[in-house]
């Protein structure tokens, strides 16, 4: 006997051979343990109840009154401990809108567990654990299961997924936690079965684990949510809880933790840039997409903000409220986004329920648009019974346009127009450009139209680059006169505002180039770039440059007037700094190229070399960037302009980001990890003959996300523009 706590041992008509064995197991483990029939039990005489059910959870068992009982009991204040296919009890017992979506019987062939969320590591539940991966479960047993996977919880909070063997099963969402009323419910709905043949490891991480959750259960030790809070204060504390991750971006917009991918709904709101995007508050994957938010006064210091949107129940997004715009309706903020539901995505709309925009209100008939057209015909997947998402939205002569990428059944992809009066009502147009129909299985996602002037700019991420056309639209039809990527890297699905003052900013998703259990070890997954400001160059090109207000960021500053590098010969910058921005103007004298090495160890073991050659070409080379062999090491690319002109070279670097901004015109942004902690170091070399660099300045860059921060890098305060 080692426990001192009243358990009591739930069962609806009899107790099956699994739930003899675990409760067998629970009375020698605590001293005051009852099995107790659900029909007549009375819930306040226990401490904690626990239910383990090994047959799939039929309803019908806490319907009537002494499931509203039982369910009276945890909201004032008890616990309850729900195993295996007893996780299903949620939805019935009102603590959950959304149950688990995957229950039945399964065996397999690997030891199985928890994977514990980073943030999750300390938690009482996983005491005595010293890795987040935990097999709980021996191989090759026939066993049940209730556990989310396509879905999320609407009220519960995800503490680990699954492990199976070395595999991380990251969607297979297993261990939950609910605060319904002031009472504790978790759920622990796989790899926790008590008829095994052997005593081994997975017996005791078993009994460590439900012990655990007994205990925690009991006492009444409640840790807080940090998936999906309500408050400021607890995303500020999810956010400091990985700050000592030296691949974390500190002046990027990341998530507080978790998941992040495109940007959503950018606007300038009542004088405050509002960035939504699209974020999982069950963890650092992509699944079961919510929106998460982040607002700035200034564009460069952001501060966190409540989920905004989440799926419904019983709506057309019950699957994810997947990427859209933001516009003003005559004062009223209003977002156009994609529900999806089963293999359906569909536009839907909501609109803002405060000035904060903090919470929305969606429309109860979406979805506005209820099908895809008939011409041309969208692409049917696997997944999806068109390929048929994403939202740029504008207002033109009175009249609501509205664009939706899509894929086309042959090959290519497709830009949709629509037009409205009223945001809710569309008239189909067709579409205003499409892609090359050799191109088969392409989707033209996150489709944005901007206008110029007497030029347009329209831009569709295809899966694999950010391409953008420059030319005229006119009428529902778009001529184009230029094709480029706006990225040559990790780049994709951007967005763009306007600003109050005239000025088009535009962000994009910077996704990991690092594996899935890499992202999950972190707790974290996905930054925004850095905002650019477009503009077109007198020649008609496009011109991208950092917003002006970063340099607001700026601390520390280092500077050179001249930098005169000899073949061969390589030069340290006196600098040490994971976060920086770097700016020179280059020209290359008759070396064949220049080098700057940025996050380079002392004995150049690891780096990343940023080349700029005579071929006029740049390229960031990541084969030595990390020893960590899970990480990309590809180089990537682009073409600048000739050698014969000074190369105006701006550089940000922030944890695992580089950002590359080539004469304005040009950029290139990498995810790099270095694994060594002086993987700090600047250095400047010339290849093949002698190179100039000049005006070299390299600045200490702020954290965006703590404005009262006044660290060392202010003490030498930068003047230069």
């Amino acid at each position: 006997m080692v426990e001192s706590r009243r358990v009591g041992c739930l069962f609806v008509d009899s107790c099956s051979d699994e739930q003899t064995a675990a409760y067998e197991w629970c009375e020698e483990a605590f001293d005051d343990v009852e099995r107790c029939s659900l029909a007549t039990v009375d819930p306040t005489d226990y401490d904690v109840l626990w239910w383990h059910r090994d047959d799939p959870f039929d309803g019908a068992a806490v319907a009537g009154p002494q499931g509203e009982a039982l369910a009276a009991y945890v909201r004032s204040g008890g616990s309850l401990l729900l195993t295996l296919g007893a996780m299903a009890a949620v939805e019935p017992l009102g603590f959950d809108a959304v149950g688990p979506d995957a229950v039945g019987w399964e065996e397999i062939p690997e030891p199985t567990g928890p994977l514990w969320k980073t943030l999750y590591a300390d938690h009482p539940v996983a005491e005595g654990f010293d890795t987040l991966r935990v097999h709980t479960r021996g191989p090759g047993i026939t066993v049940p299961y209730a556990r989310y996977e396509h879905v999320a919880p609407m009220e519960g909070d995800v503490l680990a997924s699954t492990v199976r063997g070395d595999t991380d099963v990251v969607k297979g969402m297993a261990t939950v936690v609910w605060e319904p009323g002031d009472g504790h419910v978790l759920g622990i709905g796989s790899a926790v079965s008590f008829r095994q043949p052997t005593h081994d490891i997975c017996h005791r991480n078993r009994e460590t684990l439900v012990s655990n959750a007994l205990g925690y259960l009991a006492d009444g030790d409640g840790v807080r949510f940090t998936g999906r809070p309500k408050d400021v204060e607890t995303l500020t504390a999810m956010r400091e809880g990985l700050a000592d991750d030296p691949l974390r971006p500190t002046f990027h917009v990341t998530p507080p933790a978790n998941w992040l991918n495109d940007p959503n709904g950018l606007i300038h709101w009542n004088g405050r840039y509002h960035l939504f995007y699209q974020y999982n508050p069950t963890g650092p994957f992509h699944n079961t997409i919510h929106w998460g938010h982040a607002v700035s006064d200034d564009l460069i210091h952001w501060e966190d903000r409540p989920v905004a949107l989440s799926p419904s129940p019983d709506g057309p997004d019950r699957d994810g409220c997947w990427s859209g715009c933001a516009v003003d309706d005559d004062g009223t903020a209003t977002i156009l986004y994609t529900g999806g539901r089963d293999k359906k995505q569909l536009p839907c709309i909501a609109t803002a329920a405060d000035e904060t925009l903090s919470s929305w209100v969606k429309d109860p008939a979406n979805p506005v648009i209820e099908e895809t057209p008939a011409e041309p015909e969208v692409l049917r997947t696997e997944d999806w019974e068109g390929e048929f998402r994403d939202h740029c939205v504008w207002r033109e002569d009175g009249v609501w346009h509205q664009l939706i990428g899509a894929g086309m059944e042959g090959g290519g992809g497709a830009a949709l127009l629509y037009v409205s009066e009223n945001l809710r009502d569309w008239e189909y147009r067709g579409p205003i450009l499409s892609g090359d129909r050799d191109t088969a299985g392409t989707v033209w996602e996150c489709p944005e139209l901007l206008d110029f002037g007497d030029r347009h700019l329209l831009h569709v991420s295809n899966y694999e680059d950010v391409v953008y056309f420059l030319g005229t639209y006119d009428d529902g039809e778009f001529t184009a006169e230029r094709r480029d990527k706006l990225d040559h890297g990790d780049f994709y699905a951007p967005q763009s505002m306007w600003t109050d003052d005239g000025r088009i900013l535009t962000w994009g998703w910077i996704p990991e180039a690092r594996d899935v259990s890499a992202q999950w070890d972190a707790g974290w997954s996905g930054t925004m770039s850095l905002p650019r400001e477009l503009t077109l160059a007198d020649d008609g090109g496009l011109c991208q440059r950092p917003a002006p207000e970063l340099t607001a960021l700026r601390g520390a500053n280092t500077h050179h007037d001249e930098l005169r590098l000899s073949s061969g010969d390589r030069q340290r910058v006196d600098v040490e700094s994971r976060a920086f921005e770097l700016r020179a103007t280059v020209r290359l004298e008759d070396a064949e190229a220049v080098e700057l090495s940025v996050l380079e160890t002392p004995n150049r073991a690891e780096r990343t070399p940023i080349r700029y050659t005579r071929d006029s070409e740049m390229y960031v080379d990541r084969s030595e960037s990390s020893h960590d062999p899970e990480a990309t090491t590809a180089t990537q690319r682009m073409r600048v302009t000739p050698y014969d002109s000074p190369l105006s070279l701006r550089v940000f670097v922030d944890g695992s980001v580089v950002e590359v901004f080539a004469n304005e015109r040009h950029c290139l942004t990498s995810r790099v990890y270095p694994t060594s902690e002086d993987a700090t170091g600047i250095s400047l070399a010339a290849d093949g003959g002698r190179a100039t660099v000049a005006s070299l300045d390299v600045w200490e860059m702020q954290s965006a996300w703590d404005a009262e921060r006044e660290p060392s890098v202010r003490e030498k305060p930068s003047t230069r523009p």
